[in-house]
C-alpha cells in the first residue's frame, strides 16, 4: 500500500511523478506536451530578460499580441514545436536538442536548451 499524507483531517494519496506531469495527468502525446512547455518558457522568459511587452515580442515574433498572450499563459494548442523553434531563432537564440535515454526506460528523452 502508498504511504499517506494527512492533510487538514483527510487522507489524500502521494504518487511518485514520472518526470513529466503530462504523462502523469493522461495527455497524449506527453513528450510532445513537455517540449512544447519547454520551449514556451524560453521564449517568455527571453522576452521578459528583455523588457519586451507581449505588442513589442509580437513584432520580434511576426504574430499578433493576443498569439504572445496564449504563449506566456501556457496556452500552446495553437503553436507547433517548429512554430517555437522559429520564435526563438527570431528572439536570436540557438536552440540544441539532445536526445538520450530516460531514467529507468528503454525509450528516449527529449531535453531542449536555448541560448540567446
Amino acid at each position: 500500500m502508498k504511504p499517506r499524507k494527512r492533510i487538514k483531517g483527510r487522507r489524500a494519496s502521494v504518487d511518485a511523478s514520472s518526470g513529466n506531469v503530462f504523462a502523469d495527468i493522461g495527455v497524449v502525446e506527453p513528450e510532445v506536451a513537455l517540449a512544447k512547455a519547454e520551449l514556451a518558457r524560453q521564449i517568455e522568459r527571453i522576452v521578459r530578460s528583455r523588457g519586451l511587452t507581449q505588442a513589442e515580442a509580437a513584432k520580434v515574433l511576426g504574430v499578433d499580441q493576443g498569439k504572445v498572450s496564449a504563449l506566456v499563459r501556457g496556452r500552446l494548442s495553437g503553436f507547433s514545436t517548429d512554430r517555437l523553434f522559429r520564435f526563438l531563432a527570431a528572439l536570436g537564440s540557438r536552440v540544441e536538442i539532445v536526445v538520450r535515454p530516460g531514467r529507468g526506460t528503454k525509450r528516449g528523452h527529449v531535453s531542449v536548451y536555448s541560448a540567446a
